[in-house]
């Protein structure tokens, strides 16, 4: 049997948060405070995190206050104009064209790539489809796109997102990284 890698042991590492915060949902999903919930969410949170044991969220980051009111003001303003306009195509009874398109990330951050997806999904008219970590690839199907024109103007709109997440949390190094990364792309 070979000697365990820092990779399994990582894994491996017990998940105490975790353990707590799957229990308190499992509370809230049976709508009581009871000493019969609170024990039964442990139960199950405690095989849940042996069985399927998560790796852990490596977040070397700062946050940077005028980074973070860039990316909510803007997180806002999108949510907002994309919530008027999918109410105007229901409103207009509009079969709204749509497509599935690939934007391939510059962070190798997990969780600038987690927060980017998700935040592109709160946004109505865009969902990710697939996210491939080896690639760093975001497969999203968005309504709305007419021709390659707008289907590039989403993935820059997405790399921007990313952008502001990275710039937001981002530690000095992935800052000078990220930057350096976006000067390789436009040469």
């Amino acid at each position: 049997m070979s000697a365990p890698t820092a990779t399994t042991q990582r894994h491996r590492k017990f998940q105490w948060p975790l353990l707590f915060i799957l229990a308190g949902f499992w509370v809230l999903f049976w709508g009581s405070v009871t000493p019969g919930t609170v024990v039964s969410g442990l139960a199950v949170a405690l095989f849940v995190v042996m069985v399927y044991p998560l790796p852990p969220i490596v977040f070397d980051g700062t946050i940077h206050p005028v980074g973070m009111l860039r990316l909510i003001g803007r997180f806002l303003t999108d949510l907002v104009v994309a919530s008027i306009q999918v109410a105007g195509m229901v409103l207009r009874k509009e079969h709204p064209t749509s497509a599935v398109i690939q934007v391939d990330l510059r962070s190798q951050s997990d969780l600038y790539m987690t927060l980017t997806g998700e935040l592109l999904t709160l946004v109505p008219g865009s969902l990710v489809v697939e996210a491939r970590r080896s690639t760093r690839t975001l497969f999203m199907h968005v309504i709305g796109i007419r021709d390659e024109a707008d289907a590039e103007r989403f993935r820059q709109a997405a790399l921007d997102q990313e952008r502001r997440v990275v710039f937001a949390l981002g530690s000095q190094a992935e800052l000078a990284a990220y930057r350096e990364r976006e000067e390789g792309e436009r040469r």
